[in-house]
């Protein structure tokens, strides 16, 4: 697991740092100059390179006359650049200068004439909160226009350090040396574009630094980092969970399948199907695994269901252990009826995903009536688990607002929405949240690819996430994990097949392989 930190955290933990543990601050600002001189290295190699360091006069900047002075007495050629007043200089880069000038090196003003091998971009630091104009705007401009390696010391300058948003214009860099921790806005849409290749390095700001305040916001980067659920070895097929797999309208097989055959990769013992009559064979012949029960939208009367298929229905929900339903159902009477009795008539642990979102944002007037955790009826006491699967679009129809709000608000409105209706949120783009209203941390999902965005890459991790909470996992973990794991072998696809090429089937296709990996890991 890796922290992600937003501008106010990080200042926090480096005030915390220098003065209650007592670290001074240019021995920090020394130790992560040194770091990112490594790094260069790694990436560039050890030849002579003329470098241009381009500051400003906060601290950000001492970091980079730093970096300059230490790439100087390996041999390379440095000029450095200030801008702005040195009278305006932060002390610790007051400082820096003035060992620069000890070593007989005055910056320049602006941006000198010639050819560079290396940028070191220390023009802003993750302090930024306001459109980048004059002086700075130009250098940010020259320094994408050289033709050079960018290195950008903390964050690229520009990039807003919590959002990720370009303030007015930001530095391209092909490496991004941070420190302490990731920054939040590193990892977010447009920001992480910009950021190239991301190290963090370790300069003496660590969890002794929080003291109770933890950070909001963390990422998963290994496998090693999940924990799936005990495979008990003398356990049987309801041992590891008896799913319910309510899917599949008329002209929606496909979501059905392939929700249904990803609950059974991640493990669970049990799938039984509740979908059209018109799925029938499709279904048997690409899952006969899966139990099935069927309706008929034709018997259908005044929005209920035939007798036979109401007491079907009843004995699949006594049956099973957790619920799925959405994928593909359509909006019609059946599934606003059978919504209506997962909700109201059980009390299992509940995945919606899909059509299950857009009838609860429009049918049943969810935002209104319904909080999952306090909501109650005569067939359900006490806390419940329950998983919202929302894209972009989906999400906006709960929340109630458009699409470009959300964007604008993608790091708190998941939270807030998973507060008010007592659920977990999995908030899906091209980065996913995954929010808790009983957890006071959010998880942001780094694993995946552009590949993913292909027809039924929502039903694959619906399923994913349902066969987790299946064996026994609380709703959070459950969808972390799996939108990890999701992303993962999305990109293992995309290896195989290529981002065009890919089809969610690939994806469950992946499981497989990965799923070894992580329980070989777990042994």
């Amino acid at each position: 697991m890796e922290y992600l930190v937003t501008q106010s955290e990080m200042k926090q933990y480096d005030n915390n740092t220098i003065t209650l543990l007592k670290m001074p601050s240019l021995v920090l600002m020394e130790r992560a100059a040194l770091i990112t001189v490594s790094q260069i290295r790694q990436e560039k190699g050890n030849a002579a390179f003329k470098v241009l360091v381009v500051a400003g006069c906060g601290n950000n900047g001492g970091d980079g006359f730093a970096i300059g002075r230490l790439l100087m007495l390996e041999g390379c050629k440095v000029d450095f650049v200030l801008l702005g007043s040195s009278d305006k200089c932060s002390a610790e880069t007051t400082l820096q200068l003035e060992i620069l000038n000890n070593y007989g090196y005055e910056p320049y003003d602006r941006i000198p004439q010639g050819e560079y091998d290396i940028v070191i971009d220390a023009v802003f630091g993750v302090g930024l909160s306001r459109n980048v104009e004059g002086i700075y705007k130009e250098a940010i401009c020259a320094i994408n226009e050289l033709d050079a390696y960018i290195c950008s010391v903390d964050i690229p300058s520009g990039i807003h350090a919590d959002s990720g948003k370009v303030l007015g214009c930001a530095v391209k860099a092909d490496l991004t040396v941070t420190y302490g921790f990731y920054k939040l806005g590193e990892f977010l849409y447009p920001g992480t574009e910009y950021c190239g290749k991301i190290i963090c390095g370790e300069i003496g700001i660590d969890e002794h630094g929080f003291f109770g305040n933890n950070p909001k916001w963390f990422t998963y980067t290994s496998l090693s980092d999940l924990r799936l659920p005990e495979r008990k070895t003398d356990g049987n097929k309801g041992t590891f969970g008896k799913v319910l797999v309510i899917a599949g309208n008329d002209n929606m097989c496909g979501a059905a399948v392939m929700s249904a055959k990803s609950v059974f990769y991640m493990g669970a013992g049990m799938v039984r199907m509740i979908t059209s009559n018109k799925n029938r064979d499709i279904i048997q012949q690409s899952l006969p695994e899966a139990m099935l029960t069927v309706y008929d939208s034709e018997l259908w009367t005044d929005g209920k269901p035939d007798t036979e298929f109401n007491k079907a229905f009843n004995s699949a929900i006594d049956w099973a252990d957790c619920i799925l339903i959405g994928p593909g159902i359509g909006t019609g009477v059946e599934a606003e009826w059978m919504l209506d009795y997962c909700i109201n008539k059980s009390s299992l642990p509940l995945i919606i995903d899909a059509d299950g979102l857009n009838l609860l944002a429009t049918k049943l007037n969810l935002n209104d009536s319904i909080n999952f955790n306090t909501y109650e009826s005569p067939y359900k006491n006490g806390m419940r688990e329950v998983v919202l699967t929302p894209h972009m679009g989906e999400f906006a129809r709960l929340y109630g607002c458009d699409i470009s709000e959300v964007k604008n608000n993608f790091t708190s409105y998941p939270k807030l929405l998973a507060d008010k209706l007592g659920c977990t949120i999995v908030c899906k783009d091209a980065r996913t949240v995954v929010a808790s209203y009983n957890k006071p941390q959010c998880y942001l999902n780094t694993s995946g690819n552009s590949g993913m965005a292909t027809a039924g890459s929502g039903d694959v991790l619906a399923g994913m996430i349902t066969g987790l909470l299946a064996q026994g996992m609380k709703a959070e973990e459950a969808a972390v994990t799996g939108v990890y794991l999701h992303g993962v072998a999305g990109d293992i696809a995309a290896h195989i097949c290529g981002n065009r090429s890919m089809m969610a089937t690939d994806i469950i296709e992946q499981l497989k392989e990965l799923l070894k990996k992580c329980t070989a890991g777990a042994e």
